[in-house]
């Protein structure tokens, strides 16, 4: 639903086209809130969108508003809706699911079979506007010790969260990360809640490695796009003084992917959070004979309750993430920072 009103809001039409353009006003529907979005964290598959035309097999076809990390403040309640308030401030699951299909019901709803919706992906509108309307079981109240910008970090600290789960990272596990991007940050900090001492990251960027190691990182190794996984690999062990017990691939690269594999103690787990090509080569010998078993994570589940007790806590400090910020006006802007690799997460701020 909506009314007669309008927003300025970030639609994508496709490759290299991102349009600021009027939108109008949605209201609640049943068992919805209606929410003034605060805060929009640029995420890769945003860029993913804007450069490719598409996101994996998520393809652009029709225009949609942009933007799945975000957080705000309810103000207007649908129908049915018991669970929050006007003036509650709340971090969003864009990943909606029906609740129905045996896989939800056997407690994988990140994998429903029935997407009701997916905010910010192709066919369902995001939160780069000023009002936005979300179905209340899929936003989270935020603690009073939280600000709306750690909210909007709280989507990718819940991915973290899953990727360290589906690695099975323990206290006193030595880990990998592969890539040092937000995602491989939020993955590096939660692995350190998690009790991991060691955590060695790599990335093809010295400053984003530099940041990583002020987060946390006891080791960091700076890598070529072309660099022979082998060698890289046999670098990481040599850095760290033995295997991953686990490892964790957050970049989308290929030969990270392979790094990650060939770092990895036998018998444990690479998860794999990156998105990249649809289709990749890795060296699946390797991983047969050394029993070592590839997890890929998508998203998150139940994640963002632990989330916001990470950061609540004070075991995770996501503040730091946020690099830069722009008004939505500024959108296109944003966008252009981001995709120049400028900084780590740029957020864009919807209602001043």
């Amino acid at each position: 639903m909506s009314n007669s009103k309008m927003q300025l809001a970030a639609v994508i039409y496709g490759k290299d086209d991102l349009r600021m353009e009027e939108r109008p006003v949605p209201l609640p529907g049943k068992g919805e809130v209606q929410i003034a979005v605060a805060c929009v964290g640029i995420c890769g598959s945003d860029v993913h969108f804007l450069q490719e035309g598409a996101c994996g097999t998520f393809l652009i076809e029709e225009p949609f508003v942009l933007g799945h990390e975000f957080s705000g403040t309810v103000t207007s309640i649908g129908e049915g809706v018991t669970s929050l308030k006007i003036g509650d401030r709340v971090a969003t699951e864009p990943l909606v699911p029906c609740r129905k299909c045996d896989l939800c019901l056997t407690g994988r709803c990140n994998i429903c079979r029935n997407k009701v919706c997916f905010c910010g992906t192709p066919g369902f509108d995001g939160g780069l506007r000023a009002i936005c309307c979300h179905p209340a079981n899929f936003c989270h109240r935020l603690p009073d010790s939280l600000t709306l910008e750690e909210g909007m970090l709280l989507e990718p600290l819940a991915v973290g969260v899953h990727g360290c789960e589906r690695a099975g990272i323990k206290p006193g596990s030595s880990v990998l990360v592969t890539g040092a991007g937000p995602i491989g940050i939020a993955t590096l900090l939660t692995a350190k809640a998690s009790g991991a001492t060691k955590v060695c990251i790599t990335d093809i960027l010295q400053e984003r490695l530099n940041f990583a190691k002020s987060v946390g990182a006891t080791h960091t190794l700076l890598v070529k796009a072309r660099d022979d996984p082998q060698t890289v690999a046999s670098k990481v062990k040599d850095l760290m003084g033995c295997e991953a017990e686990a490892s964790i691939e957050c970049s989308g690269s290929e030969e990270a992917l392979s790094v990650a594999i060939l770092a990895t103690k036998p018998g444990k787990v690479v998860a794999v959070v990156g998105i990249g090509n649809t289709n990749q080569t890795i060296p699946a010998f390797h991983a047969l004979l050394n029993e070592i078993d590839i997890h890929f994570s998508f998203t998150f589940r139940k994640s963002h309750e632990i989330a916001i007790e990470l950061v609540a806590s004070g075991k995770v400090n996501i503040k730091p993430l946020v690099t830069h910020r722009f008004k939505l006006d500024k959108a296109v802007e944003a966008f252009e920072c981001a995709k120049n690799r400028q900084g780590m997460k740029v957020a864009i701020t919807c209602n001043d």
